[in-house]
């Protein structure tokens, strides 16, 4: 009976492997982390910990925050492994899989890199931007016995100067040593354990604000070095510690879901607990960030100076391949060091300027082209709306005032890089990005879609303002549902009217396929195959929804042939782009009707 018992049980678990292999083979491999592209000028390992060395725990916090977000790390943590998990509850088994970084995080890239100890407050952040969590004490122990290199735990002897970069960057210089002997047969990037403790989350942190919780480091017959500990206060960091990221998606029996939801559920938490159910399985931050200081103040490094609108600043930066960039933020006093930046990349429309784009009352004399956009003023509305962010828009313009002849002169290589540039000037704060443009600024958004590997996680939405004419089904639909299905966080909005039938001149200028209206219903069918719709329609706008308001397409019909190409983004076009399947859709503005933004239309030549 036994034996029929033990063979039923493993029959069980085995069914339930297949199915997860049948159903979740895409969470199974090539898992990675949408980092940002590492800087070719980024400062190696060695480079970074001198950097550090004399800093205080807070500059260095901010510093290894600042690397990590705007991409320097070796790319050996890009590409998560997989590690399988089992529990037996009321006499069914679960099979688990969760995803993580190959080592613990680290500064630098693949031939000098510095794993990096740090606070369990900035490690929180980290997990945050990326859709990553850390790990609990179950976790660490299935990640050991997952791991294809088992390092053997090099201690230091305790000292006051334990908790120094000196140190940090000694210990450091022992586990690659130790590394190095595997790298024939384990190459870069396979799972390794062993060389650290781990900050982890457990049960024993719950109302608890100022602790870190530490486990592992485990000897070769598994057994940890350290048990968990939680008698450091959060601020205690030494050179024993590492920050192993897991991704929040994860599988339980073939079936996405998160590492928060199985930790909640009292059937599934063992899966990846010992302690029972975490209900708040993160570490506070406490709305602390890295630095205190606001852009233009005297501590802020970049040269930010007063716009040309009340309580703005801006910068204007001039990067290769004859890109200008002009970033707009609030100015001190209006910007709050201790909300997230909400980071708007706007692709400039065909044949304008950044100045025509953000837009003033005319003037005489002044070009038509400064009266048909506003984005300056329609970022002033969403300023009172978005007030948990710091809005911060960052208008993109090239030398041939095309975004489309650009990519034909320059190709697609250069642009994640264009886009982490400007990233990392606020890298200090917690960091949401939002990809948009119009007309043909909607080109440099699919080629940032073509170059990279993963749409990154901090991407929280794509909006194409009648500037979808790029879209290829071949190109983009896997890249667009992998980031869609990446978390709760995505947005997409997609705005066009019917150009297939306007007139120029008396005569039509786009084919049915190939202009906004061809390409989005394109993209609308390509994307119904994934998603529920459900539409509606108001006189000629038809509005398709999915994913709770998450996926948006206004396709606006055009019975009398008008070319309303601009007056899509003038009649509160950008608003909607912005806020669609929120709280605030709608507020205090509506798509195509009345200008809901003229309070915060600038005035005369000097803009006040």
């Amino acid at each position: 009976m036994k034996a029929d018992s033990w063979l039923k049980k493993r029959v069980q678990v085995l069914r339930i492997v297949l199915s997860w292999f049948a159903a979740g083979a895409t969470w199974a491999f090539g898992q990675t982390i949408a980092i940002p592209h590492r800087a070719t000028a980024a400062p190696t390992g060695s480079a970074f910990v001198k950097q550090i060395e004399l800093t205080s725990l807070a500059e260095r916090e901010a510093a290894i925050r600042n690397a990590i977000l705007a991409g320097n790390v070796p790319d050996l943590l890009r590409e998560l492994r997989p590690v399988h998990v089992t529990n037996v509850v009321a006499g069914k088994t679960n099979v688990g899989t969760f995803h993580v970084t190959p080592d613990y995080l680290a500064v630098g890239g693949d031939g000098d890199y510095f794993l990096t100890p740090m606070t369990p407050e900035t490690a929180q952040l980290i997990a945050d931007t990326f859709g990553c969590t850390l790990p609990t004490r179950r976790m660490v122990d299935a990640i050991y016995s997952a791991a294809a290199v088992k390092l053997v735990p090099t201690p230091i002897p305790p000292s006051p100067a334990m908790t120094t970069p000196a140190v940090f960057a000694r210990h450091n210089e022992m586990v690659q040593t130790q590394r190095a002997t595997h790298l024939q047969e384990f190459p870069l990037g396979a799972l390794v354990a062993g060389h650290k403790k781990d900050v982890v989350l457990s049960t024993r942190l719950a109302g608890v604000t100022n602790k870190v919780a530490i486990y592992g480091w485990q000897r070769t017959n598994g057994v940890p070095i350290q048990p968990l500990h939680t008698g450091h206060t959060s601020s205690w960091v030494d050179y024993s510690h590492g920050v192993r990221l897991v991704q929040q998606r994860m599988t339980v029996n073939g079936q996405p879901t998160t590492v928060a939801d199985v930790l909640a559920d009292p059937e599934l938490a063992s899966l990846l607990s010992d302690e029972g159910v975490l209900m708040n399985p993160r570490y506070p931050t406490n709305g602390r960030f890295p630095v205190d200081a606001e852009p233009g103040s005297a501590a802020w490094p970049e040269q930010f100076v007063p716009g040309d609108y009340p309580g703005e600043l801006v910068l204007e930066l001039h990067l290769p391949n004859a890109v200008r960039v002009v970033i707009n933020t609030a100015a001190p006093g209006q910007f709050s060091t201790d909300k997230p930046v909400r980071l708007i990349f706007y692709a400039l429309p065909n044949g304008n300027t950044i100045e025509q784009t953000v837009g003033k009352r005319l003037a005489a004399g002044d070009d038509w082209h400064f009266d048909i956009q506003h984005i300056g003023a329609q970022t002033r509305f969403l300023r009172q709306v978005l007030t948990n962010h710091n809005v911060v828009v960052a208008y993109l313009e090239n030398s041939l005032k095309s975004w489309p002849a650009w990519r034909r002169e320059h190709g697609d290589d250069s642009i994640p890089q264009l886009f982490d540039t400007v990233q990392a000037i606020f890298a200090r704060w917690p960091l949401e990005v939002v990809l948009t443009g119009h007309s043909g600024g909607g080109s440099l958004t699919f080629g940032y879609i073509n170059e990279v590997g993963r749409v990154p996680a901090n991407v929280v939405r794509i909006a194409f303002l009648d500037s979808n004419y790029g879209y290829l089904t071949k190109n983009h639909f896997a890249k667009l549902t992998a980031w869609l299905d990446s978390s709760a966080r995505p947005h997409l909005c997609v705005l066009a009217y019917n150009d297939a039938v306007a007139l120029l001149d008396g005569k039509p200028f786009v084919s049915a396929a190939g202009g906004t209206w061809g390409r989005s219903h394109a993209m609308l069918e390509d994307l119904g195959r994934q998603y529920q719709f459900t539409s509606r329609t108001n006189g000629n706008l038809r509005t398709s929804v999915a994913r709770a308001g998450h996926i948006q397409f206004l396709l606006l019909e055009n019975p009398e042939r008008k070319i309303l190409h601009t007056v899509q983004v003038e009649r509160n076009g950008f608003l909607h782009a912005m806020l669609s399947g929120t709280a605030a859709e709608g507020l205090g503005y509506e798509y195509m009707g009345p200008r809901a933004y003229e309070a915060w239309i600038q005035d005369g030549r000097d803009g006040r």
